[in-house]
This record gives structure tokens, sequence and C-alpha cells, in this order.
């Protein structure tokens, strides 16, 4: 038991010693850093911090935070150099100022990742979902469809 043991830490510790990890951050609907680490060599899963300023009124700012799993299409290969890819996620939010409340943002993405050089890719990408918002004041409580769109930057950690 205790060599089985030994066994499955020695080649867990290897499995997640090959995988790439990265640092990045986007524009679009706020400003976002993430850390995504891959999970096979076509999927990943991302974990980002958003800070978005509502229609640029900076009374009314929100917080949000995303888990994102990530995949690259099957079959499809790097087109003229983008590689298309897709996720679903989970985002959940807390507005502050004026836009006081919480809200929950499960959704689905779709985004094409081009690498710049070997530790450098940009990708731009945009996903919908709904959203549901619970708020006091002049942020109601209401469930409607929510979209993003953003253009970001990683970097592959050593």
């Amino acid at each position: 038991m205790k060599k089985a043991t030994l066994t499955l830490l020695a080649l867990s510790a290897v499995s997640s010693a090959s995988a790439a990890n990265y640092i990045g951050g986007s524009i679009g609907s706020g400003v976002t850093l993430q850390y995504q680490s891959d999970l096979t060599s076509n999927s990943a899963i991302r974990y980002g911090l958003n800070l978005d300023a509502t229609n640029f009124n900076f009374r009314a700012l929100s917080v949000n935070g995303s888990v994102d799993y990530l995949a690259d299409f099957a079959g499809v290969g790097p087109l003229g150099g983008f590689t298309p890819y897709y996720g679903v996620g989970l985002g959940v939010g807390a507005g502050i100022g004026e836009n006081l409340g919480l809200s929950v943002y499960p959704h689905g993405t779709l985004g094409l990742r081009y690498n710049v050089t070997d530790p450098l890719s940009l990708f731009v990408e945009g996903n919908v979902g709904l959203q549901v918002q619970v708020g006091s004041g002049t942020n109601t409580t209401n469930v409607k469809l929510g979209s993003n769109a953003r253009i970001g930057l990683n970097y592959r950690l050593p």
C-alpha cells in the first residue's frame, strides 16, 4: 500500500511538472489578470481576476473572478497561425459603489490564439451566458443574457 501511494505521488508530480503555466492579461469588458495551466496538450484551465468600470463610470466598479476550461477544437489545425478554441466557465462578481450587488455568470467561450514567439501568445475571444444579478438600490435584481469580448496576451512561464 505504501509503495502504491508513493508511485501515485511520483506519477502526479511528473505529470504536473510537464504542464505549461502562463500568466497574462486582457482588456475588453474590463482589465483582467489571469493564470492558466495546461491540463493536456490541447486543454487548459484558466483563473482570472477582472476589474470593470461599468460604462467607464468609476463610481460603479465591479470585481469579478472567473474559472474557465479551455480546449482546442479537435481535428482543426492552426488557421494561418491562429488556433481556434472553445470553453466553458463560471464567473462571480461583486459590485461596489453605485453598482452594489453580487452576480453569477455561467458562460461559453469561443476564441483564437496566435503564438507570436515561444513564450508569448496573443488571443481574442468572446463569451456569452446567462448573467444573474442580485443587487440593492439602483442595481436591481435581474437575469439577462450577458456577453463579453476581449483581447489579451499570455506569457509562458519557464
